[in-house]
């Protein structure tokens, strides 16, 4: 089934260069763009406001952390070769990857524990960032570096993340965000006041 899909998937851009140049630029940037949009969201908090999106962007990088963590746990106890090399006749591969292991997904878990952490504090960020992270998802079947159940278990491990990091580790990182801001908000309010002006 595992394969099935992936080659269902993975075959869909055969013998279309647009849908494949389109496949190879987003897998080379998307993960940049969740990462920069989860990060860039302690520049919304207003210096000595709310917390909010400070909290957001902490909880993301932890949970991202975490869940890399876990992914190499994971890796550790179940050995799983990447389509390309389990069937190189027929896996359309667009990006050079290493033969390693393709279990769990990096980059979906990353992209996963970003997007679940924000939807704790922003619902509608959330859902772009998860529609971002299921896209991204999607492109590494495309672009032929893992199989479908290799997202997928990126999916439940950044929703695991993300939920022992806002729950569970709510407190602490609610004290990690109180330091850093007194050293971050004297640099955010320096740039903001020019801004205020205009």
């Amino acid at each position: 089934m595992d394969w099935s899909i992936f080659h269902w998937l993975n075959d869909a851009t055969r013998g279309n260069d647009g849908a494949q140049d389109t496949a190879e630029v987003f897998n080379a940037w998307a993960i940049f763009v969740v990462v920069g949009l989860g990060g860039g969201l302690w520049l919304l908090a207003r210096p000595g406001g709310p917390l909010r999106w400070k909290l957001a962007t902490a909880s993301a990088a932890l949970a991202a952390m975490l869940g890399l963590g876990v992914n190499a746990v994971l890796s550790m106890l179940w050995f799983d070769p990447r389509p390309f090399v389990n069937h190189p006749a027929q896996t359309l591969l667009l990006v050079r990857h290493p033969a390693d292991n393709g279990f769990p997904s990096e980059h979906a878990t990353v992209a996963f524990s970003i997007a679940f952490a924000v939807f704790m504090f922003s619902r509608p960020l959330g859902a772009v960032l998860l529609a971002g992270a299921a896209a991204i998802a999607l492109d590494r079947i495309f672009v032929g570096v893992h199989y479908p159940l290799d997202v997928m278990v990126s999916l439940f491990v950044g929703l695991g993340s993300a939920l022992v990091v806002t729950t569970i580790g709510r407190k602490y990182v609610t004290r990690l965000v109180l330091v850093l801001s007194h050293v971050t908000d004297p640099v955010v309010d320096a740039l903001r006041r020019p801004l205020a002006r205009t």
